[in-house]
């Protein structure tokens, strides 16, 4: 069983791992294979924040943001709905 943050931002047991992995501090999500991800993950302090999500809906949904690294065009996005 696998452990994902729901829309509403709530754990919650899945038999299907996550798509997409977030940091709950700084409320960022992105791809698994997220170069940027996997640094911090290397270096152990990120682990504790992890978070995983099922879709991308339910990411925005529970208030993250795309990435920038990985996901540049919907973070481009994001960033001008913020202006």
């Amino acid at each position: 069983m696998y452990t994902l943050l729901g829309a509403d931002g709530r754990p919650y047991r899945s038999a299907t791992p996550g798509r997409y992995g977030g940091h709950r501090r700084s409320r960022i999500y992105g791809r698994l294979d997220c170069p940027s991800a996997l640094r911090a993950l290397a270096r152990g302090a990120y682990r504790p924040y992890r978070v995983f999500f099922a879709s991308e809906s339910d990411a925005v949904a529970a208030g993250y943001r795309p990435c920038a690294v990985c996901m540049p065009v919907r973070y481009a996005a994001w960033k001008a709905l913020r202006r």
